[in-house]
């Protein structure tokens, strides 16, 4: 009686537990990209309760047709060596189901690794997104603007993240609307995206990177376009420009508010791409020692 009165204690304590959960943000994406990630996670989940049934099926249907109550004393199994239709089963399935599934990942990878499908005619607003202990800088070299935390973009619009790391390796990631691209450092990756829908939405490091990694966040604020320029107006009105001691404090660990600046640290230090990839990538003092060794 004991052991039955908690069990119905633990189903009720998850049942209202998960009634106050939040949906699932990969599940409800809000831009193509993250439609397409989604699409892919219900095809797997559904192909694997396809088979879990098919299997708990299977296992309910030995267990009650040829459990050992029903066989007489002196009952002796037929001895078979092979069976070609029950190994072909056994065989092919899982092997059609692994080519189904590969083909599904692959396509769509190739997928969102491009344009978002339908914004191919527009030209993507570039941002440089590069992250450091325990926050993340995002440059808009087209609009002269750098904000720290948060970022802003136009809806209906293919955006171009370009990522890179001043520190450890991290992950960028806004659940619905794209999925997660590494950050590293003497390198630049880059991630497709675009946001239907004006709205809010969370980013964040998907990959651990010290002490600091659970409050490593920053938002994303998607506007109309004509908002979206209203805004890149007003910062150069408002905002202060950012200076590269400024910007070598920001670098230094741990967490900072949302900031905003006009001008953006690709001027003094650009991204590792190009003629910068692979070196003169790091603090102030490395790039003049670099110069100094350079020079000898």
């Amino acid at each position: 009686m004991k052991l039955k009165w908690a069990f119905l204690s633990l189903v009720f304590t998850m049942a209202i537990v998960l009634t106050g959960c939040e949906p699932l943000l990969v599940l409800n994406p809000q831009g193509p990209q993250a439609e397409t990630q989604a699409n892919v996670i219900w095809i797997s989940i559904a192909t694997m309760s396809v088979i879990l049934i098919i299997v708990l099926a299977i296992l309910i249907t030995v267990l009650i047709k040829y459990r050992a109550s029903k066989q007489s004393d002196d009952y002796e199994p037929p001895h078979i060596k092979s069976n070609p239709i029950v190994e072909g089963i056994i065989i092919g399935f899982p092997v059609l189901i692994i080519i189904f599934l590969g083909i599904v990942s692959v396509s769509s990878t190739y997928k969102v690794e491009t344009t978002p499908e339908g914004y191919e005619d527009q030209e993507p607003l570039i941002i440089y997104a590069s992250s450091s202990n325990w926050k993340w800088h995002f440059s808009y070299p087209e609009e002269d603007i750098e904000t720290v935390n948060y970022v802003f973009i136009p809806e209906d619009r293919p955006i171009e993240f370009k990522l890179y790391s001043y520190g450890p390796i991290t992950s960028f990631w806004i659940p619905q609307l794209a999925g997660q691209k590494y950050a590293m450092a003497d390198m630049v990756t880059t991630l497709h995206l675009a946001a239907e829908n004006p709205g809010e939405y969370m980013g964040r490091n998907a990959n651990f990177s010290g002490e600091g990694f659970a409050e490593n966040k920053f938002d994303v604020t998607a506007l109309t376009q004509k908002e979206f320029d209203e805004w890149v107006e007003d910062i150069h009105q408002t905002a202060e420009p950012i200076t590269e001691d400024e910007f070598n404090e920001l670098l230094k660990p741990g967490h900072l508010g949302k900031l905003t600046f006009t001008g953006t640290h690709l001027d003094f230090s650009p991204a590792p791409e190009g003629e910068h990839a692979g070196h003169n990538h790091g603090d102030a003092s490395e790039q003049e020692d670099h110069s100094e060794h350079s020079n000898h």
